[in-house]
């Protein structure tokens, strides 16, 4: 079955399916079907079925374009139909996987996708999970879910592997084409069946682990890494204030080391889906072999409180000018997890606009990539960021730091700035306060 494999997948005489088509799934499918695939994607949300077979992205990171050529040309199609699953060779499957009220994984996505998957499963088939979830999912859940269902074997009948997902959105320089990819499968011969397609499809390396669990585990790294350290220096940021020192000078000063130094950024905390919710994951699954993940779990109570921290430092800048919080007006500008995306997934500018708010205060926000974001269980509106606008506010926090706003017009015309990006460092003066 191996030999069969690589030589169809050498010759582009498999089609490859995507189930999900967000931020992962999208831009996966369009690389596959770049690469000479045909490829058919799969998502239960039928507007975005309906605009991949029109032709419209709805992702930043496809490039313009491309999308719509791809779908005339056939190599690309959308489907929210399960069967495409029959006739596809290889399959990626790219859905949520959050945390539920609780803080625990929410592998509902993840499952009843499978679930789908496995009763459509045939000889022959790939199939390959993206998204990121707790070390074990694979062949703790996915394996012997797969096996009851369908009633064949992996290894013999069908190959099943793990593949992370590496996904930074706005990146200019690494996108899926170009990024890395690691590949951990059940069997050597399923670890080179998956790693053969990928070499096929992307212009990176691909490295392959000894496991599914190891391809799982260094996924949560990556992003345990970038968590403990954000915290660092959010924690650093909190003390420099206090001894009236510029972090954003120290960091500059850091980054001078050649070596043993990556610089890391204070601001309100990490958003998005990965960096927030993935040590979760881990920190959870520890619990399972009576691990307690002390350093992940501070760092993720550290970042959780920049919104706290931000608060509190918005109400000391309106108490100076004798303005209480209750009642204030403040303009939030950015609604983005972070700068020049359409994304505001788990963003920490919504959780201070939902603590400001609680305290009284009359909040709203500008954000040029998004005209409206759901808040509270309603749709909001951007407003424009006008003279007039910036003076009606009594207070205006830099939350995400987009480089298309005119951070001039803030300055000239706002009475006070609380900057928790340093996106006004070119505009310090008695009426900028850097977080």
């Amino acid at each position: 079955m191996k030999e069969t494999l690589v030589a169809k997948i050498k010759a582009r005489r498999i089609m490859c399916g995507v189930i999900g088509l967000g931020y992962v799934g999208l831009p996966l499918a369009v690389e596959k079907a770049k690469a000479g695939f045909r490829t058919i994607g799969f998502d239960v949300q039928p507007n975005k079925v309906e605009m991949v077979n029109a032709g419209v992205n709805y992702i930043g990171d496809v490039a313009g374009g491309e999308l719509s050529a791809l779908v005339k040309s056939g190599m690309l199609a959308a489907t929210n139909n399960f069967d495409f699953v029959s006739n596809a060779d290889f399959i990626a499957v790219c859905v949520p996987t959050p945390l539920d009220d609780h803080g625990q994984p929410d592998m509902s996505c993840v499952k009843a996708s499978f679930e789908e998957v496995g009763r459509r499963l045939r000889k022959g088939h790939v199939v390959v999970l993206e998204s990121t979830t707790y070390p074990g999912t694979t062949e703790e859940l996915i394996l012997p879910m797969l096996e009851r269902i369908s009633g064949l074997t992996c290894g013999k009948d069908f190959y099943l592997g793990f593949s992370p997902e590496r996904v930074d959105p706005g990146n200019a320089v690494y996108k899926t084409k170009n990024t890395p990819k690691v590949v951990g499968a059940v069997g050597e011969a399923a670890a080179e069946v998956i790693s053969t397609l990928y070499k096929e499809v992307l212009e990176s390396d691909v490295f392959t682990v000894s496991s599914p669990a190891v391809a799982e585990m260094e996924k949560l790294l990556e992003n345990s890494y970038r968590n403990v350290n954000i915290a660092l220096v959010n924690e650093m940021a909190k003390l420099c204030n206090k001894m009236n020192i510029s972090i954003w000078e120290v960091i500059e000063a850091a980054k001078t080391k050649p070596y043993g130094f990556q610089p890391f950024y204070p601001g309100l905390g990490p958003g998005g889906h990965c960096i927030p919710l993935d040590p979760a994951y881990l920190s959870w699954k520890a619990k399972e072999y009576g691990f307690h993940t002390t350093m992940i779990d501070a760092a993720a109570a550290v970042n959780e409180g920049m919104a706290e921290y931000c608060g509190t430092r918005a109400q000391k800048l309106l108490g100076k000018r004798g303005r209480p919080l209750c009642g204030a007006k403040i303009l939030l500008l950015g609604a983005a997890y972070k700068k020049d995306i359409a994304d505001y997934r788990e963003s920490p500018a919504l959780k201070l606009m939902e603590l400001l708010e609680k305290e009284g205060a009359q909040v709203m926000y500008h954000d040029p990539w998004l005209p409206q974001v759901k808040h509270r269980g309603k749709w909001i509106e951007s407003v424009p960021l006008t003279a007039c606008s910036i003076r009606m506010a009594d207070l205006v926090i830099v939350t995400s730091g987009h480089t298309n706003i005119d951070y001039g017009l803030v300055a000239q015309n706002a009475e006070a700035v609380l900057d928790a990006v340093n996106a006004m460092k070119d505009f310090a003066g008695q009426n900028v306060e850097v977080l």
